[in-house]
């Protein structure tokens, strides 16, 4: 699978851009701030309706607009698919299939897959459990596109519950307060069991991948584990080396709706929802300690390394084979990690690569540069560096030449 084209418009400090890309690594070079991670940015959004940098859309459609376009063409085994997605202040987001409008902007999911490493990464160690949550739920959707519904269905019912609980717990709960309740209880517990059993299933594919990820990366440290961590579930379905059953969705609601049922009392007391998927967390130890709290500075980062080499090889295992993006991460890096990453990387089918300097990337890579420029404003450029300067090629980086450029603003281009 890969990127052949990139469009955008008004997306963050883009005006317009245009890309052909190709299989293979390309690394972008630039200073900061001139919309390097941007490109990258808006290929991941593509993927998974998301930025990995925001947790609203607001800040992607570029100040003084009022939308935002992002569109690629993916090749993936010889067939073509080109995607789009409008982003509107205001109003909802709109999508394309090959030029054709859907109804709901997630039926592109599963069209693009990545894989993106960044700076961020280190909150998947260091952050609060909703980063991990976020994790496996991305990676879930990577896997099974139709959980985007779930997810969505999963978060209108929580909400509808929690308002519910808040107001029976302000006011004498009458029986029409409670017989709703019990509506809302069923609803839950439906949406839960699926997505309860996809991430049961995710952490036991993903165990095996993470730990070789992390041995190869750290052999020197402890060894690293994950494992699903809920308060409502039985201990024998959090053991990751249990292999996930067909059947475990009808038993996992049973489970929740019972859990709901003894946690109510609590739950109209606090006004909150106490039970569900939203309450748990993925458990990252080394050894027999948390990696958050217990795990250095190098730790940590060999960590979120592990996370997404093991999501990228898992993958890989099941038939797709993901674009991975590094945004600016191998300056963070020590040589062994530069190194693995390097490695998976050399291999990948297509590599998008930012980084500040051609210094910044393993040589051994011999990706193809481009130089990114918008310090002059929104209509900026990506150009190529003629092939006898490139970086690795003995000439000085303070001399690189620039060839056509390959991508601009200028509103006369403007599809």
């Amino acid at each position: 699978m890969f990127v052949r084209t990139l469009s955008l418009r008004d997306f963050r400090s883009w005006e317009y851009a245009e890309l052909e890309l190709s299989p293979g690594r390309t690394v972008f070079l630039g200073s900061n701030g001139n919309g390097k991670t941007n490109l990258l940015e808006a290929i991941g959004y593509l993927a998974t309706l998301g930025s990995h940098r925001v947790a609203t859309e607001a800040p992607l459609v570029r100040t003084g607009t009022e939308r935002a376009r992002i569109g690629a063409t993916v090749v993936n085994a010889g067939r073509e698919l080109r995607i789009d997605v409008e982003l509107n202040q205001g109003s909802a987001n709109r999508a394309q299939i090959n030029r054709s409008p859907v109804r709901r902007t997630r039926e592109i999911l599963g069209i693009l897959q990545t894989v993106l490493f960044a700076p961020e990464d280190l909150a998947l160690v260091r952050g609060d459990p909703g980063e991990r949550r976020r994790f496996m739920d991305e990676l879930c959707t990577t896997r099974l596109p139709r959980l985007a519904a779930v997810r969505g269905d999963y978060d209108r019912v929580l909400r509808q519950r929690s308002a519910l609980l808040k107001t029976a717990g302000r006011h004498a709960r009458s029986k029409a307060d409670l017989s709703t309740l019990d509506v809302w209880d069923g609803h839950l517990a439906e949406h839960a069991a699926v997505l309860l059993a996809q991430r049961l299933r995710l952490v036991h594919d993903l165990a095996p991948y993470l730990a070789r990820a992390y041995a190869s990366i750290a052999p020197e440290s402890r060894p690293a584990s994950i494992a699903y961590r809920s308060a409502a579930l039985p201990p024998e379905f959090l053991d990751p080396a249990r292999t996930p059953l067909p059947e475990d969705t009808e038993e996992l609601a049973a489970i929740v709706l019972r859990e709901l049922a003894a946690a109510r009392p609590k739950e109209l007391e606090r006004g909150v929802c106490l039970v569900g998927p939203h309450r748990d967390e993925l458990d990252l130890l080394l050894g027999d300690s948390p990696a958050k709290g217990f795990a250095s500075h190098g730790e940590s980062w060999s960590f979120a390394l592990s996370l997404r080499l093991g999501a990228f090889e898992l993958l890989r295992a099941t038939g797709a084979e993901p674009v991975l993006l590094l945004d600016d991460v191998f300056a963070e890096l020590d040589r062994r990690r530069r190194a693995a990453l390097a490695a998976v990387a050399a291999d990948a089918e297509q590599v998008l690569i930012t980084a500040a300097v051609p210094e910044d990337v393993p040589a051994e890579l011999a990706a193809v540069p481009l130089r990114v420029d918008t310090a002059g404003g929104p209509e900026g450029r990506v150009s190529r560096i003629v092939a006898q300067d490139r970086p690795g090629n003995g000439a000085d980086p303070a001399l690189e030449r620039e060839g056509d450029p390959i991508t601009g603003a200028p509103e006369s281009r403007a599809p």
